[in-house]
């Protein structure tokens, strides 16, 4: 055989194992039919502007992604890629770790005691929710619960806590295993593209120590706020671009589709919804951490095509462009706001936090800052 044949050859069977490698392969999620619908893109309440621009930002040292703020008594609080929760003053003086629980803290709150509560999906075996008590020279950390209707817990992402005491939080997916990939990141893009729609909402009873689920079959479910009366849970569907309200006082909140506990709020959002905060006045935070992505919405009823794509190494992957961009709605899902910056690379904001006299902006850019607006230079 010539040496040109024996070329030809390799690239031939090259390309066979390359296609039966892309169509036959295993791959770990399960993708189910679904209807996008039609984008909107950036008209309406999300035309295109640049009311972020001009924004500030507050030096994070070292520490980078601040996923999730809380503003506490003239301290912001945020949970950092390498597992620390910091704090640091608004000013950005003062900076320091709060605790470091090894795993990787997404949402947190505190509880009436002035605990953290934290979701952490890298956080010991498989994740879970936590409570760490902070103490003079230290913290104390406890596993709260790391499991619901006999199923791990693989992703515990937002946390939210009630008045009462009630614990409310997300396991993002029940088919992405966080701790296994090592990457939060990349196990949240893994379970969006296969809209593997196993996402839940739990609840957990500090008095009972029992855990409750509330909904599932959610697309990577993402942030989450209480009403303001705290009959509500509003709960981001990140894979799906809407928002839900779920009456948290149901009977039966799990059969979420089949009653009226809850409804969609606010549908067809023109980026993927991370985090949901309270703010003043009735407001509700979300940031928008990526566009809509051409390829997620052709391939919604094409599972096949989304199974080659999770087949793809992770740099190949049709994630889109990043996006500043924010947006407010009231508990009745309009939209009351609406901030963005083209021409920013202070992109994948997850969400936004307020202060008496400022906004900041959650993110997982690789960056060591938090971005921040004054809110008199946004009309409020």
């Amino acid at each position: 055989m010539s040496l040109k044949k024996k070329g030809y050859l390799i690239i031939g069977l090259s390309t066979l194992l390359l296609i039966l490698y892309l169509t036959l392969w295993p791959v770990p999620i399960h993708s189910p039919n679904w209807d996008a619908p039609k984008s909107e893109g950036y008209t309406g309440p999300h035309k295109v502007n640049s009311r972020l621009a001009g924004m500030g930002f507050i030096e994070l040292d070292h520490y980078k992604q601040p996923e999730h703020i809380v503003y506490r008594d003239n301290w912001l609080y945020a949970a950092m890629k390498d597992g620390e929760i910091i704090r640091v003053r608004p000013d950005g003086s003062e900076i320091e770790i709060v605790v470091n629980t090894g795993g990787r803290p997404l949402g947190f709150d505190f509880d009436s005691e002035g605990a953290l509560i934290i979701a952490d999906p890298l956080y010991g075996d498989h994740g879970g929710l936590l409570r760490v008590t902070i103490l003079e020279g230290g913290a104390e950390t406890e596993l709260l619960t790391d499991s619901a209707d006999s199923y791990p817990i693989y992703f515990a992402d937002a946390v939210v806590v009630a008045k009462n005491g009630l614990i409310y939080f997300t396991d993002a997916s029940l088919q992405v295993k966080a701790k296994e990939i090592g990457d939060v990141g990349k196990a949240g893009e893994l379970d969006i593209l296969a809209n593997s729609s196993s996402g839940r909402v739990l609840e957990y009873n500090p008095q009972t120590q029992q855990t409750r689920v509330l909904i599932n079959d959610l697309s990577f479910a993402n942030g989450i706020a209480l009403s303001e009366d705290e009959q509500y849970l509003f709960i981001n569907e990140t894979g799906k671009y809407r928002v839900w309200k779920l009456d948290v006082t149901a009977e039966n909140t799990s059969a979420f589709k089949q009653n009226k506990s809850a409804q969609i709020v606010i549908d067809n959002l023109p980026g993927l919804p991370d985090n949901i905060v309270q703010g003043e006045d009735g407001r509700y935070w979300i940031g928008l951490i990526y566009p809509r992505n051409d390829f997620l919405d052709y391939s919604a009823n094409k599972p096949w095509l989304r199974s080659i794509a999770m087949r793809l190494p992770d740099f190949l992957l049709p994630k889109g462009n990043g996006y500043s961009h924010v947006i407010a709605i009231n508990e009745s899902g309009e939209v009351l706001a609406d901030l963005q910056d083209p021409d920013s690379s202070y992109t994948e904001i997850t969400g936004a936090t307020e202060s008496d006299d400022k906004l900041f902006f959650h993110h997982l850019n690789n960056t060591n800052t938090i971005g921040w607006i004054k809110k008199a230079d946004i009309g409020y």
